[in-house]
């Protein structure tokens, strides 16, 4: 299973974040049929858009907690000034995107960030040496 991590400013509109997960899915060389669940920090738990999305691509939303963000932030691969400030990770999609996935999990390549939104893909642990 995919996992579709998200990260975006405050007010970012769900065709903003369409754009971004469509240019991670291109750049990993996936479809979004590849995707089983988008995911996102508790930080973001408000943001319209991100529910929008996941309801618009009929997905389920996974709002991960900040345990499981710290415990995945040191398998991130980039960081963010931005997303240690207010996320306390380094890159909030990418620690999103592995704790969503699941024990084991990898990320598929760094985050994208594309107009304001971040997106990372992780592959779920019992798919993660694919």
């Amino acid at each position: 299973m995919i996992v579709a991590g998200l990260g975006c400013r405050k007010g970012t509109s769900d065709a903003q974040l369409a754009a971004a997960l469509e240019a991670a899915l291109a750049t990993g060389g996936l479809a979004l049929a590849d995707v089983g669940t988008l995911a996102t920090g508790g930080s973001k738990r408000d943001e319209p858009a991100i529910h929008s999305i996941a309801r618009r691509l009929k997905l389920p939303l996974v709002i991960v907690g900040d345990m499981e963000l710290q415990q995945a932030a040191p398998h991130c691969l980039t960081q963010s000034d931005t997303s240690l400030r207010h996320a306390g990770v380094p890159s909030l999609c990418e620690a999103s995107a592995l704790a969503a996935a699941g024990d084991g999990a990898a990320l598929l390549g760094p985050r994208i960030v594309l107009d304001g939104v971040t997106c990372a893909l992780a592959r779920g642990g019992s798919e993660a040496g694919r």
